[in-house]
């Protein structure tokens, strides 16, 4: 099952590429494990994958533990980070995407450990995203920049959630603009429901659960 939800994933990032001219390195697939098991994570390493994300400190936490060693592999914050939680997820990550304010970059660079992050940007009016608003972006961008163990790579969105990936086409657009805006090279962005569109918009990192795993279960 998980094979054949993989070929058609990569069936439709492989026409999404041809419709943007695009080649499939440019684009790095991030295994979204949020509410799977442990052994999940182990079947999508042993397909390939190498990296993956993770929306909770906490559940991955609990997981890490339970996983055996997996060369290379690296494991992305993409839920909101709380800064309660920031030395854990300094020992759990190697690159978080969520990033949204100089305080947490700030307090992610106390920790003196080599970090990849990205900077969040909220771009929709829904109460319940996260992210430092357009406006606000040129501090942060300047903050994280000269923190001296974070590499900033790009920017990542969350739109809001619809069937129709169109839909998304405008905030993806808004995105690029901005990173472009800012000298920054890769985006975040495009989900289950959304990454075709995302991939013709620029994206160079999908976030995958649903498609790839099937429905959420429970731990």
């Amino acid at each position: 099952m998980f094979r054949d939800r993989l070929d058609a994933v990569e069936s439709r990032i492989e026409k999404a590429l041809i419709r943007a001219g695009r080649k499939r390195q440019d684009v790095t697939l991030v295994a979204v494990t949020k509410t799977f098991p442990a052994s999940a994570i182990e079947e999508a390493y042993a397909a390939g994958f190498r990296v993956f994300g993770e929306n909770y400190v906490q559940e991955f936490e609990k997981k890490a533990p339970l996983l055996p060693e997996l060369p290379m592999a690296s494991f992305h914050l993409i839920g909101h980070l709380q800064s309660n939680k920031v030395r854990k997820a300094g020992d759990l990550f190697q690159a978080i995407q969520t990033v949204d304010s100089e305080k947490l970059a700030r307090r992610l660079n106390e920790l003196g450990k080599p970090l990849e992050v990205m900077i969040e940007v909220k771009l929709s009016d829904e109460s319940s995203k996260h992210g430092t608003l357009p406006d606000d972006l040129s501090s942060i961008v300047d903050a994280v920049r000269n923190c001296e163990n974070l590499t900033l790579n790009g920017l990542m969105t969350i739109p809001p959630w619809t069937e129709k990936g169109e839909d998304s086409r405008p905030f993806f657009t808004q995105l690029r603009e901005l990173a472009v805006h800012h000298g920054l090279q890769k985006l975040s962005m495009g989900m289950s429901n959304d990454f075709d569109v995302a991939i013709e918009e620029g994206a160079t990192h999908i976030r995958i659960g649903t498609a790839l795993f099937g429905s959420r279960t429970k731990i």
